[in-house]
């Protein structure tokens, strides 16, 4: 095909990704187009299956020559695209057994509150806080940007700051309102997450987002920053908040981490996990554990109990605290979700299936 030809292709797959309400759309070779609904793969069988050549061409095609240059030479690249001013997507083009391939993750253009996102109301606390990091956490495609995105746009329409954020690529484009709103883009803007993370502390920031803490140099840097007057939002590809205070002390050598321990017992002002889960309508909504950094929590971490967590978590509900699975028993309750779904997203499905036993 000529390239033209190709571009009126990609732009049909683009728009039918839009408009079908998909999250993501995969182009891989010796299969049709599909798109991610839900959670579920659907195939567009109205398209042709994809020869590598075609595949190829499809991905080059939301290349600039810069970016086909690094692909080329790297072997993978991500990327964002903005589809005609009326889409953005988070791009990701790599090889596989030789082959050209791409997922696409779509970045809706309106930034949704907290309240549209059904997230606990409890969250909002995090978007008055001076100093601190914040955590946002949970599997891939869980929906962790757009509810970190959600806390950034509330301080951006109640406070006046100045507000960095870091990413890899850029996802949700923020529209300044009383705060001043700079967005950097990894490879783009700077050479790293660790060296855009130190120049903060030149740029008069008070609030920083991290798109992904992926080394141990950025996370000591932000936790730094939060430490020294800054607020740090952060996620990480963790499944509960226990799990991500050790995911960040392993990172580290073993000499370093009592000191990175301390540091984060004393900056650490929360952590969201979250899933979404299928609804019994159709949709996806939000299953969440909430840990809130109060004395308790402070010293556990400290002392390396991170095991007990999970029970200061479960016995602190009057300060807003919430187990997961008490959220997925909730959601049940109120038809949202079915029994079988909770179980299968709960990271203890025995003690779900007793507390539903118990709510009955």
């Amino acid at each position: 095909m000529d390239s033209l030809e190709i571009k009126k292709e990609l732009n049909e797959l683009l728009e039918m990704t839009a408009k079908e309400g998909a999250s993501d759309l995969h182009i891989s070779i010796a299969r049709y187009p599909i798109l991610r609904i839900d959670g579920k793969l659907i195939p567009l069988t109205n398209k042709e299956i994809l020869t590598p050549g075609h595949a190829e061409e499809l991905c080059f095609a939301l290349l600039d020559e810069k970016q086909k240059d690094q692909f080329l030479k790297d072997k993978e690249i991500d990327l964002s695209y903005n589809f005609e001013e009326r889409a953005r997507f988070r791009v990701n083009i790599f090889r596989q057994k030789g082959y050209v391939g791409a997922s696409l993750r779509l970045i809706p253009s309106e930034i949704r509150t907290v309240e549209e996102l059904n997230l606990p109301p409890i969250i909002h606390k995090f978007t008055k806080l001076k100093q601190g990091f914040v955590l946002m956490v949970g599997p891939t495609g869980h929906g962790k940007s757009t509810s970190l995105a959600a806390l950034i746009d509330e301080i951006n329409h109640n406070r006046n700051d100045c507000i960095i954020t870091i990413e890899d690529p850029i996802e949700y484009v923020f529209t300044q309102d009383r705060c001043i709103i700079s967005q950097r883009e990894i490879y783009h803007d700077s050479r790293s997450f660790h060296v855009a993370l130190r120049s903060v502390f030149r740029e008069d920031a008070n609030v920083i987002m991290v798109g992904e803490m992926r080394d141990p140099e950025t996370i000591s840097t932000a936790v730094t920053a939060a430490e020294t007057g800054h607020l740090v939002f952060a996620t990480l590809h963790t499944n509960n908040a226990a799990q991500t205070i050790d995911r960040i002390i392993d990172s580290f050598p073993a000499n370093q981490q009592s000191q990175i321990r301390a540091q984060l017992a004393s900056s650490l002002q929360g952590i969201v996990s979250q899933r979404l889960v299928p609804r019994v309508d159709g949709g996806r909504i939000p299953a969440t554990e909430i840990l809130l950094a109060n004395a308790a929590i402070r010293n556990l971490i400290r002392e390396n109990k991170t095991h007990q967590l999970d029970l200061v978590i479960e016995t602190s509900s009057e300060e807003g605290m919430l187990p997961l699975n008490k959220s997925l028993a909730n959601l049940v309750e109120k038809g949202e979700i079915s029994r079988q779904n909770a179980e299968l997203y709960s990271l203890n499905p025995k003690d779900l299936k007793m507390l539903l036993k118990n709510k009955q």
